[in-house]
């Protein structure tokens, strides 16, 4: 049938009151709402023998008349539910998160890395949302100087970083939700930075880098102060989610340089291998100058969606030894082989260690999607042939069958 644009304007179907499984009065009513369409039901009696009857259906407009004839049967009416049927739009992606983690001493005499993994963040700190959606928080911490800085952080970080639990609580996709939440973690990072300035417990030349992952809704924001990095894994290929904060990175040495340090042999005023960070207050300026080294994080915000597999946070000990995309590719293998994050994670600083690393160890795997996702967006392998050689009177046998000889 063809209809012309001036379309339907009023329908009037006539059919049975119930039908077996299915109540097709309330279903095509559901239907002709969601369209805008006027709908008239005209109910009947059954048939005599019970099987169920679409009478006339009749399509009226200023230009349109038609009429289809009776159905009698159960299949045919089917048929015309089944092409009725509104296909509703894709619902959003909803991160599933679970995560494992490992820490290592590695090669080193103490252990200066901490680090947070917190899979429900609400239930961590006590309130339920409005609506449920997951919430979940990850930090590393690589303490230098000592681990004074780095457990002080950590041990301080949900204090500083979740004061106004409120906020989170009144959680909104939208652009102004999301600039308040950046700026309250920069705060935080810079508080946790005076706070250490007041620590009588933490010497002035102890310090620690720092780096933090909190998943809200649908929302993946990202802070970091120093070279700890967070990799997202995205179908397979990694997308660096934080910068190093090294001498080596050309828009800190510039900073640094035009605030009056100086890079030697690769280290921050000859002392520091990195150019932010909390703490080490004997290399920063007095309080209300700026300073070569800084506490102010780089923030990142993306909104997560089904090709977002897993996110990778580590110190550098991981990073210093296996690039993003071969830890990305380390990990997805771990998870279609066992599906265990905790697994990876462990894996991924045994390799670090073979690859010898000079450095603590400290990593966390972050899922985001099922498993089953990574799987099927993996391409089909190709199969490999082992090369091998004949004799040569192998060959001058398979030649004589191959001329017929």
């Amino acid at each position: 049938m063809i209809v012309s644009q001036n379309m339907v304007t009023e329908a009037e179907i006539i059919c049975k009151q119930n039908i077996p499984m299915l109540d097709v009065k309330k279903y095509h009513l559901r239907v002709a709402q969601e369209l805008g369409v006027n709908v008239k039901v005209v109910e009947v009696s059954p048939t005599s023998n019970g099987v169920p009857v679409f009478g006339h259906v009749r399509v009226s407009s200023e230009s349109v008349s038609t009429e289809t004839t009776r159905f009698e049967s159960v299949m045919g009416c089917s048929e015309m539910i089944e092409e009725s049927i509104i296909e509703t739009p894709a619902t959003e992606f909803t991160p599933n998160v679970r995560s494992g983690c490992c820490a290592d001493i590695g090669p080193r005499g103490s252990m200066d890395d901490e680090h947070i993994q917190i899979d429900d963040l609400a239930a961590h700190l006590g309130f339920v949302f409005k609506h449920p959606m997951p919430s979940a928080f990850y930090a590393v911490f690589d303490g230098h100087g000592g681990p004074d800085a780095a457990a002080f952080v950590k041990n301080n970080a949900m204090r500083l970083l979740f004061e106004d639990a409120d906020m989170l609580q009144s959680y909104d996709a939208d652009a102004l939700f999301l600039k308040k939440l950046e700026d309250s973690h920069r705060r935080a990072f810079l508080g946790a930075d005076l706070a250490l300035a007041d620590e009588q417990s933490v010497s002035s030349s102890c310090g620690t880098t720092a780096l933090t992952a909190l998943v809200l809704g649908r929302h993946l924001m990202v802070a970091n102060a120093g070279d700890c990095r967070a990799v997202l894994c995205r179908r397979g290929v990694a997308v660096d989610m934080s910068q190093d904060h090294r001498p080596s990175y050309l828009p800190e040495r510039r900073r640094v340089e035009e605030l009056g340090g100086f890079i030697d042999d690769g280290y921050l005023n000859g002392y520091l291998s990195v150019t932010r960070a909390l703490g080490d207050w004997d290399l920063k300026f007095p309080l209300g100058s700026a300073s070569p080294l800084i506490a102010e994080p780089d923030v990142q915000v993306v909104t997560l969606t089904e090709d977002d597999e897993f996110l990778i946070i580590g110190c550098d000990g991981i990073w210093d030894v296996i690039s993003s995309q071969d830890a990305v590719s380390f990990v997805r293998r771990g998870l279609r082989r066992h599906d265990d994050p905790q697994q990876c994670a462990r894996e991924l600083v045994k390799e670090a260690l073979r690859l010898h690393t000079s450095d603590n160890l400290t990593v966390i795997v972050i899922c985001l999607s099922p498993v089953q996702s990574i799987v099927e967006s993996c391409p089909p392998q190709r199969r490999r042939f082992r090369a091998c050689s004949l004799s040569e009177e192998a060959r001058n046998r398979l030649r004589s069958l191959l001329e017929g000889n």
